[in-house]
């Protein structure tokens, strides 16, 4: 397993990337899975015809943003160990904070590596649940979690939604999980993107768990944005 750290945004990696898979396959769609369809934008890709279509948890903040969306031609929700998912019929899988909110992830992420066709490119971005911010939001209770959302999250944010935060949610469980089927993590990328952090009440109390538990869960971010390469050959692992 490789692993390449890049300068790039997320946006723009995810596009750069994206683009180079589609440079050999000229004039053919792109076919989309948005797994996590809560929090994730449409691939912004310039005379490259895609089809997406959506999978997520069945949860009212997710199923009132997807009735929202215009990108998607469809979606199904329900317990992601079941809903409808068909092998090798995508080429790119869309994985924007969902692993962080659902049990049996690496299960769940097994399904949908089954859909992706070889050679198919995994976008991922998940909360660290090693960074101090994944470990804030892991032991507040649910009911402060759903009193102080509207408060220091802000409209347009959906949520509060479940947190799980498996061991598979952190960059060691990810790097083992590749490890194991034979994926290739091309870029692996450290960002800020959590909503407690843009206030000042929510950066203050991530910025104390990081001191109470002396750095070990830093709160320099709380993302991990990883581009994974199925591979292409035969003989790798079937998934």
């Amino acid at each position: 397993m490789s692993e390449v750290r890049s300068v790039a945004q997320r946006g723009d990696l995810f596009g750069q990337r994206v683009r180079e898979h589609c440079a050999a396959q000229l004039g053919r769609r792109l076919d989309v899975l948005v797994a996590g369809c809560a929090h994730d934008e449409p691939l912004a890709l310039e005379h490259i015809e895609t089809r997406s279509t959506g999978a997520d948890e069945d949860h009212p903040a997710i199923r009132g943003v997807l009735e929202e969306r215009a990108d998607l031609v469809a979606w199904s929700l329900g317990d992601l160990r079941s809903v409808p998912l068909p092998p090798r019929a995508y080429d790119v899988i869309q994985l924007s904070f969902l692993l962080e909110r659902i049990r049996h992830a690496e299960l769940v992420l097994d399904r949908l590596l089954r859909s992706l066709r070889p050679g198919g490119l995994v976008l991922l971005r998940m909360r660290d649940r090693r960074s101090a911010y994944g470990l804030l939001d892991r032991v507040t209770p649910a009911w402060l979690r759903r009193l102080l959302w509207r408060p220091l999250i802000g409209p347009g944010t959906p949520g509060p939604l479940p947190t799980v935060y498996e061991p598979l949610t952190s960059s060691d469980g990810m790097h083992a999980f590749c490890l194991s089927r034979g994926l290739l993590i091309t870029d692996d990328v450290r960002n800020t993107s959590g909503p407690a952090c843009a206030g000042r009440i929510g950066g203050a109390a991530v910025r104390a768990m990081a001191r109470l538990t002396n750095g070990r869960y830093p709160a320099s971010h709380d993302e991990i944005t990883m581009v994974i390469r199925k591979p292409q050959h035969h003989f790798a692992r079937l998934i």
